[in-house]
């Protein structure tokens, strides 16, 4: 948690995709963490997320953006259905999230030159177009337009927002992002000699979350190998 008092929204505390959850890992560590239950697509929940934060703690001062689904498929795969739940999950949920963050942060004192910052989780696949991929690489950059709008519109108020745009980060989901035939396609594409790790996204979202991003705004943090400068 790098000394951050952490506040998580998730439909469920039990990593869907398995592993040890991040609110028992801060915990173990030492940290202060606290669950909401949150679905991304409900204003209500959003409200009571940030609501719990400010109540628990006094000011919001970082808001992230992380929650996703992801189901590659190219134009004429993708059934309404499974549109509808990306557009859904990826940007309502970015774009509520956001509001409700800024909403708040415009209400807060100025503290080392800003208000609040917001990170954005956006993607390669929002900069650059990859294979069967059509409902979520719009989604991300939706996500991607939205973070330079938001700094665009809300700079001169003192908050900043950013995004990061991870590559292929070997997460320990199973599933067709880790098929054969995706892992060939990912080190072929990253010029790099390893795939990312959490870790990278991690330490990427903790910088933005420090004084010493001050001055940046409206960023897209590419943390991908070097895959989008081929």
């Amino acid at each position: 948690a790098e000394g951050a008092n952490v506040v998580i929204g998730d439909v469920t505390p039990v990593p869907v995709e398995g592993g040890e959850s991040a609110h028992d890992e801060i915990a173990a560590a030492g940290g202060s963490t606290h669950f909401v239950k949150t679905d991304v697509t409900r204003w209500a929940d959003w409200d009571a997320l940030v609501g719990a934060a400010v109540e628990r703690y006094g000011r919001l001062d970082v808001m992230i953006n992380n929650a996703a689904v992801f189901s590659p498929t190219a134009l004429l795969d993708t059934s309404e259905e499974s549109w509808d739940r990306m557009m859904d999950v990826n940007v309502k949920g970015t774009f509520l999230g956001c509001k409700r963050a800024v909403q708040q942060m415009m209400t807060q004192e100025i503290k080392a030159e800003t208000r609040g910052r917001v990170i954005n989780l956006t993607s390669q696949l929002g900069v650059r177009a990859g294979p069967s991929n059509i409902a979520y690489g719009t989604g991300k950059a939706a996500i991607a337009y939205m973070t330079k709008q938001i700094a665009l519109d809300y700079a001169k108020q003192h908050i900043v927002c950013n995004a990061i745009a991870p590559g292929k980060i070997i997460t320990g989901k199973s599933g067709p992002a880790i098929s054969e035939e995706a892992m060939t396609y990912s080190y072929e594409n990253t010029p790099m000699p390893r795939l990312g790790v959490p870790a990278d996204v991690a330490n990427a979202a903790v910088f933005l979350a420090s004084d010493e991003a001050t001055f940046m705004t409206g960023a897209i943090i590419m943390v991908d190998g070097g895959w989008t400068t081929k």
